[in-house]
């Protein structure tokens, strides 16, 4: 199974039976999975989620938005909680609008769930873990 560092973008191979021994990138030596969200831009955003064959959660995000800074520790948590089953993204609005408008976000949060580089399903709202646990686990 192929997997992004969120560090440095290298494609990573991993076997589906070592994902949860903590494997490391080829090309940095950083952990890929993480459990952290990765930050991404326009310039690195196809790669991330068209080249894992993880599905990816990507998170539109302000700094000054309130319900943001809420779901941000929700969304810290279940990308722990998930790694090796989903890949975590953030994507900051104000300084990724071209990606904002891409993929038409009015209104943040807004979650997006992409597999096989395709976005699958998308989420507006701040959620709770359970909610959001059970909209990404149920795809």
């Amino acid at each position: 199974m192929h997997i992004v560092c969120p560090f440095c973008m290298t494609v990573n191979r991993v076997s589906p039976e070592r994902i949860r021994d903590r494997p490391k990138c080829g090309r940095c030596r950083q952990e890929i999975l993480n459990g952290q969200p990765a930050n991404l831009t326009e310039r690195d955003f196809e790669t991330y989620i068209g080249r894992s064959d993880l599905p990816v959660v990507v998170d539109f995000w302000a700094n000054w938005c309130g319900p943001c800074k809420m779901m941000a520790p929700v969304l810290d948590q279940l990308a722990s909680e998930l790694a090796g089953q989903v890949c975590f993204a953030k994507v900051d609005v104000d300084s990724e609008s071209a990606l904002a408008g891409r993929f038409n976000i009015r209104s943040i949060p807004t979650l997006l769930m992409f597999d096989g580089g395709k976005e699958v399903d998308r989420a507006m709202g701040a959620m709770n873990a359970a909610n959001l646990r059970n909209w990404i686990l149920s795809r």
